[in-house]
Order: structure tokens, then sequence, then C-alpha cells
């Protein structure tokens, strides 16, 4: 049997299992991506052979001999925990396609256009960018240069984007804390971005709505738990009849930050403290913690997204140009735990809630 090497190991080719199984290498190629043709009794052959001889495609081979990768490249923040969730959903809704992922992540000493081009180093067909910061022309001559989709944020003439009506999340998170008979509501502002822009305005015409304008009350915090850190010493500084009652964050690592800073202080939540976080991550459904959070659906855009994709990919490209009112907008929702509950009366003895 005649193998090839890489890396020091023996890699096993089709002609190899169609040696083996005693049929050729079209029927095993068939066999093995599970087209019509070849019978049940070939089937059951070819597959016990590729398995006892350890057989893996080879996919540089095979994107040479399609012309296609069928590789989504997705660009993703690892420290961002909805990311990891995006993930998994995109994965799921690729699959359901025939398409795979290559994940690239921006770190301290990798921005977003390095890891963008690690992506198309890799041939992918489709790129799928999770909250990026590069400004609209960037995203254009990307989107000129390969079919690609952002998540999380505006689009741009070239770029469609899939979103959370991150607006709408606000104001339900604000209603949800005015139910409960809150008026002193705070919102923890998020890093600079058209995220945090659209959370902030909507936070702002939620407030107006239910005559609280007076009452605005925006704190500088950020998209890490540092940022809920920080926001709770502002807090926390202020006597305790000037504290909001409830507060919004930024995401859910901004939230959980400022809870487990707030409970150090002394000061309850959601007893004398509600919070909401956004991102309904899996740190927000721990029991431990319970926050309730705006859930932006990533089952929902991660489907969106490869819709896209694939409609690009099978040759149907969208209509031009694009603007960012024909992005597709994902209604979020509030999922209540037990991080937010009615104000009660706060005690200014000794300056902690009591």
């Amino acid at each position: 049997m005649n193998r090839s090497t890489a890396g020091g190991r023996v890699r096993v080719r089709i002609e190899d299992v169609a040696e083996r199984a005693g049929v050729s290498t079209a029927s095993v190629s068939l066999v093995l991506r599970d087209r019509p043709g070849p019978s049940a009794a070939t089937r059951e052959r070819v597959r016990a052979v590729a398995e006892e001889l350890g057989y893996r495609p080879d996919r540089a081979a095979s994107v040479l001999a399609r012309h296609r990768s069928r590789l989504i490249g997705v660009l993703l923040d690892v420290t961002h925990p909805f990311h990891g969730e995006l993930v998994l959903a995109l994965d799921e809704a690729a699959g359901a396609r025939g398409l795979d992922l290559v994940l690239s992540t921006t770190t301290a000493r990798r921005d977003e256009a390095a890891a963008v081009e690690t992506l198309l180093d890799f041939r992918c067909e489709g790129l799928a960018l999770l909250g990026p910061g590069m400004p609209r022309a960037a995203l254009d001559q990307l989107g000129v240069r390969c079919p690609t989709v952002v998540i999380g944020r505006t689009g741009s003439r070239e770029v469609p984007g899939v979103r959370a009506a991150d607006g709408q999340g606000l104001e339900v998170a604000v209603d949800h804390l005015t139910g409960l008979g809150h008026e002193r509501i705070a919102f923890v502002d998020g890093p600079r971005g058209s995220i945090a822009t659209a959370r902030r305005r909507g936070y702002r015409e939620a407030m107006a709505r239910h005559g609280l304008s007076g009452l605005v009350d925006v704190i500088a915090g950020g998209s890490t738990e540092q940022g809920g850190v920080a926001a709770a010493g502002v807090v926390v500084a202020r006597a305790p009849a000037g504290r909001p009652t409830g507060i919004v964050c930024f995401n859910d690592r901004c939230a959980i930050g400022l809870r487990d800073s707030l409970i150090r202080a002394g000061i309850d939540v959601p007893e004398g403290v509600s919070v909401v976080g956004y991102d309904d991550s899996a740190l927000a459904r721990l029991g431990t913690v319970g926050l309730t959070s705006v859930s932006q659906d990533p089952v929902g855009l991660a489907s969106a997204t490869m819709a896209i994709l694939g409609a690009r990919l099978d040759g149907h490209p969208p209509a031009r140009p694009l603007a960012s009112d024909t992005d597709v907008v994902v209604v979020p929702r509030l999922v209540v735990r037990r991080s937010s509950a009615p104000p009660r009366e706060i005690s200014s003895v000794d300056g902690v809630d009591q």
C-alpha cells in the first residue's frame, strides 16, 4: 500500500481505501460524501475500510478539486462569553448547510485586520464578524473581497448586518424595573461604538417614556468585569438616598462585576439595588448568580447570518446598494431571574443599606 507522509505521519489516501475495498476511487468519494450511486454493500465495505485505515479527507486537495472550500471564517473576541455562544449557534447553522467554520480571534497582539487576513489565508468563502470595531469603509473594502456579514452591529454598503434591536433591549429592561416600582434607574455604559450608543439611546428613550427624564443617570463602565467594578465604586460613593435602586448594565460581564462589588460593599442585590445585564450569557444563568438579563437570541442571529452567506455562496448576491435599514434585526427578550426585585426603602443610617 503506497501512502504519502505529512509532518512525519503516514497519511492514508483515498486510493488506499479504494484498493483495500476493491472499488474505484470515484465510488469511495461518493460513499464518503454520502452521494447516490454505490450499493448498500459497497457503502458498508468502504466505510469499514476507511475507519480501519483511519482515513481522513485531504481538505486542501478537495478545495483545489472543487474550487470551493465551504469554509466560513468567524472573527471573534475569545474573552467575550456571548461570542462563544454565538459560535456554537453558528456551527449548528453552518453544519445544516454543509459548511464548516474556521475561527480567528483578536488578542492583545492581533488586531481585527490581522485576524481577518488569517481567515482569508485559509481560503474561507465567507466571513462572519462578531461585533467588529472596524469602520464602515473598512467593512466595505472587505465585503468587496469576500462575502461578509457583521453580527451585533449595523452593516455597511457592501456588508449586511445581523443584530439584535439593542435600543429595544434596553427599553425592555427599563420597563421591567419600572414595572417593579423603580424610578431611580441608572445605566452603566459600554465602550465607545455603535452598540453602546444604541443601548444608551434606548435607555434614555425608555426613561423619557416613563416620565423619568429628570432621573437619567448614565455611569461610565465598559464591557468587562472591571468596568462594572469601577461603576460600583461610583454608586457606593454616593449617599444612600442618592443611589439608584435599579441598574441596567451594558452587558453581563459588566453587570457581574458591578453585582460582586456592590455585595462586597454591603449593598444587597436585589434587596438594595436591582441589577440587570445584557446577553443572557452562561454566567447569568448560573444558580449562584441568577442575573436578570436581555437575551439577544444567538440561534436567531446565527440562522439569519448563515442564510445570507449561504445565498451569497450559491450565487445570489443581495441587491446593491445595501443600507443599515436592510439589516436583519432580531427582537431581544428579557429573562427575569433573582437579581431584580421591587425597591425597598433605603435607610441612611451609617450610610449603608439596612
